[in-house]
């Protein structure tokens, strides 16, 4: 199985899937090979690249807190992060002036409608739900995951004060440069792509996983075959197999036809 981290891997976040990357998926897939996408993305967001690549069967959204079915979108797996963890968060988080996000039924909920909302519409491509408080709205409901959006070069200090506070109630993980990302201590990429090839039938030491970011550690860990995008951060880097090129350089056509469809 081809296991794909989706936003600086198969995509450059709100830009288009390019075209070498989808002809090469494609390729895996009249050869037989299963092909599964491991994503941060909600499904609503992660939907329109899986059906681009042509694919079906179970996906993996949300880090891992969902498992959905690539083409009707059920929901065949969610474990959600509790009430009370999420509402911890926004008092961490909101006193720090950070932006705050709550998910449940596949949509994204915020007290208001800015920048950082903008920014999630566009990489989700689904419109922000405005409530006036997060914890009434998710009074009694757990919240899928947690996500603080902020600038760059305040994710790592939101990283580090959010995984100190919330210690083991939580799994704190960074994707994209700008979020913080808040799930149930037990999801993770790993943990989900497992279950996903064991309803294949498929042993682990058999599936290839390309990611490109810390929320691919424990994705990459997992894999029998490991392989690094060329703008993955060192720790990734380390760890894997292999290193392709970025992004722009087709790097998981690459990797498919370097380490796939060998010859």
């Amino acid at each position: 199985m081809l296991a794909l981290d989706l936003d600086g891997t198969v995509i450059e976040p709100r830009e288009a899937v390019r075209p070498a990357v989808i002809a090469a998926v494609k390729r895996v897939i009249a050869a037989g090979i299963r092909v599964t996408i491991v994503t941060g993305r909600m499904y609503v967001g992660a939907r329109p690249i899986a059906l681009e690549l042509g694919l079906e069967g179970p996906i993996v959204c949300y880090q891992g807190a969902v498992i959905a079915d690539a083409q009707s979108g059920a929901f065949e797996r969610e474990v959600a992060l509790p009430n009370a963890v999420a509402r911890k968060i926004y008092e961490i988080a909101k006193p720090l002036g950070y932006h705050v996000q709550f998910y449940r039924d596949d949509k994204f909920y915020v007290e208001e409608y800015n920048a950082y909302a903008e920014l999630y519409e566009r990489t989700s491509g689904t419109k922000a739900q405005i409530v006036p408080s997060l914890l009434e709205a998710f009074a009694g409901h757990d919240s899928t995951k947690v996500n603080i959006v902020t600038d760059p070069a305040r994710a790592a200090d939101g990283y580090d004060v959010l995984k100190r506070e919330l210690g083991s109630a939580a799994y704190v993980t960074r994707s994209n440069p700008e979020f913080v990302e808040m799930l149930s201590p037990s999801c993770n990429k790993g943990a989900a792509v497992k279950i996903v090839a064991e309803r294949y039938g498929i042993p682990m030491d058999r599936v290839m996983a390309v990611g490109d970011s810390y929320n691919d550690l424990p994705f990459l860990e997992a894999a029998g075959f490991a392989i690094a995008m060329g703008s993955a951060p060192a720790e990734l880097k380390a760890l894997a197999n292999a290193v392709v090129g970025d992004v722009h350089a087709d790097g998981v056509a690459e990797a498919i036809d370097r380490y796939v469809l060998v010859a």
